[in-house]
This record gives C-alpha cells, structure tokens and sequence, in this order.
C-alpha cells in the first residue's frame, strides 16, 4: 500500500481510539532502519507510524551539509515509493522540533506540502510534532496555533508537546521532577488555544512522568492514569467527551501495565526509539565480536569480504529491529487490526 493519504491517516487515528490501541511510531534514520520499520509493521498485520527528528533528519542530510530539510525530505520520497511494497498503511511524521529548529525544519517541511497539496497531491507528510516544552505555555500555545493554521492548509495533523518529557531528546534536556505531570488547567488552557477539532485535528503529547531514553524500573514514575483526569476535566468544561487524542513519549522501558493503561485512556501512538535502536545495533556487535578477524584485517591477512560486507550485517540489523516493530504492535494491541 501507499504512504496513507489524509482521509487513511485520521481514519487510522480514530479506530485506535475506538478500539482502545495505539500505533508505535518508530524513529528512522536510514533507508535501512525505515525498511526494518516497515517489516515489522507488515509482519504485524499493522498499519504504522514512522517518524524523523531533527537529529535524525540532520543525518540523513549527510554530514558534510547536515542539512535537515534536505534529509527529511530524501527519506519522505523514499518511503513513498517502497512503502507500496508493504501491505499496511504507513503515516509519515516529523519528531521533536523545539522553537530554534522551527525555521530550518517543520516550516520549510509545511510549504513543501502546502505546495503539493495546491498541486492536487496528497502531502510529503502526514504529521508535524511541535514541542514547545522548553517554552512557556502561553508562547507555547501561541505558536501551535499559527503551525496548527499551516498544517491545516496542507492536510496535516499537529502534534503539540505542552509540558516537558524527562531526559534529553536531539539536545533538548528536561530535568526529572515534578514538572513532568501536565494539569488539567494545562489541558483545558490547550483547548482554549487550539480548539477541539474545528481549527485543525492535533495530538497531544501531554506529560504523566515520561523520561527519554534508557532508565531502569522504579526509576521514572509513571502516572498513566492522569490522561483520564485531563480528558475528564475538559469534557466537563467544553461537553465533549474524550476530547485528545494522546501520544505517548518516552515509550521504551515502560511495563506492560503502564501502556494498558495508556490505551485505556486514550493513548493512539507511542513513540519508540531507544529500543529499537538497541534492537538494530545489536545483532550488529554480536557479528563483529563473532567474526571478529573476518571483518578486520589482522596481522596482514586480508580479512572475509562476507563478513565485512555492509549486506551480511545489515540484514542482520533489520531482522532485529523488526522484531522489535513486532513486538511493539502486539504490545500496543495494533497487531492484526491493519485497513483493508
């Protein structure tokens, strides 16, 4: 199938909230992680996000221009042509963007599709994530409402990030405290700003403890609960019922329980990096360290070319991240529920 089409992209957005299930969205930065995606999505029977931050947009530039827009877009035109070898609907994203990146990443981004979309195209992107995290919630507010405009004359949906996640993301670093628990005055001042809906459709990265990155159990206290209470307190002032649609960050190490959870309440895309980074470059060092003077030429010798063959450790790479796209579709309960 195709990357996703608009009308495929909120369809697939509002039968996970139905359903109660959530798309992973995996980060790539390669041809090679974007493929790895797409298998595990595929071998799921599930439709997916795929998703590029700036870092991951600046090194898929290259690295004698790093230049984001340029590697963003590469991979984009990529995806649109081997996702139709996959028999699931895939929604392209744009990760993380704080307020310095904005000029030289999503806006550029945005008038690529609003330009194909004048075309009569469909967009280069689905979805655009902008976090104003760092911001306060009044600036923060005040410039998803121009990027929510934009998005919403190219067919895109805005995520909107309107308190911090812990750690540090692409150079962006939150400390872990009690910061890290949106309020319902944060949500229902986020409906305020952005409507529900009528200006343009959003997902809302609201924060309940999430950290990036790798932590142990007991280490980061998630509250997954507290999305039931935001959602509640804005219905009860608005009279909408379930009014977000939830992202999840900070995804990798969290229980079973805490993403049932998150599900229940309202949760449609959980965002997956770190794990599947570990999961790529692991069958990787396991090759070296087992062929290890195959692939390096030792004492004058001249090594094995099928060990040190890009091919025979790439494919290795792509076998375990995909298991572990797998693992997260069964995880996040999307497994098995791809359109037809």
């Amino acid at each position: 199938m195709p990357i996703a089409t608009p009308e495929i992209y909120n369809e697939m957005l509002d039968r996970a909230k139905a359903g109660k299930f959530a798309y992973p969205a995996i980060n790539v930065t390669s041809t090679q992680t974007l493929h790895a995606a797409l298998r595990g999505f595929a071998e799921a029977e599930s439709d997916g996000i795929v998703q590029i931050s700036t870092g991951g947009a600046e090194f898929l530039g290259g690295q004698y221009k790093k230049d984001m827009v340029t590697g963003s877009v590469a991979l984009a035109e990529f995806a649109h042509i081997v996702a139709e070898k996959y028999p699931v609907n895939i929604a392209l994203h744009t990760d993380h963007c704080p307020k310095d990146k904005l000029d030289g990443y999503v806006r550029p981004l945005l008038a690529v599709s609003q330009e194909r979309v004048a075309a009569g195209r469909n967009p280069l992107f689905q979805s655009h994530m902008w976090d104003g995290s760092a911001e306060t919630l009044d600036d923060n507010l005040a410039i998803a409402q121009e990027l929510l405009a934009e998005a919403a004359k190219a067919k895109i949906i805005l995520e909107v990030e309107i308190t911090p996640t812990g750690g540090e993301e692409d150079g962006v670093t939150h400390e872990i405290n009690d910061k890290l628990y949106t309020t319902v005055e944060d949500a229902i001042r986020t409906a305020e700003a952005l409507g529900l809906g009528e200006k343009g459709r959003y997902l809302l990265a609201a924060s309940f403890g999430n950290v990036h990155g790798v932590y142990k159990p007991g280490n980061v206290v998630l509250r997954p609960e507290l999305l039931k209470e935001l959602a509640e307190g804005v219905a009860a002032k608005f009279g909408k019922q379930d009014p977000f649609n939830f992202v999840f960050h900070g995804g990798s190490g969290s229980t079973k329980e805490e993403i049932a959870t998150a599900l229940q309440n309202g949760v449609v895309k959980m965002n997956i990096d770190t794990d599947t980074q570990y999961a790529f470059t692991r069958p990787v060092a396991d090759h070296i360290l087992r062929n290890y003077d195959g692939v390096l030429k030792i004492d004058g010798e001249v090594g094995d070319k099928k060990t040190y063959d890009p091919r025979s450790w790439g494919k290795l790479a792509e076998g375990g991240m995909a298991a572990r796209v797998l693992e997260a579709c069964q995880d996040l309960r999307s497994a098995g529920t791809k359109l037809a």
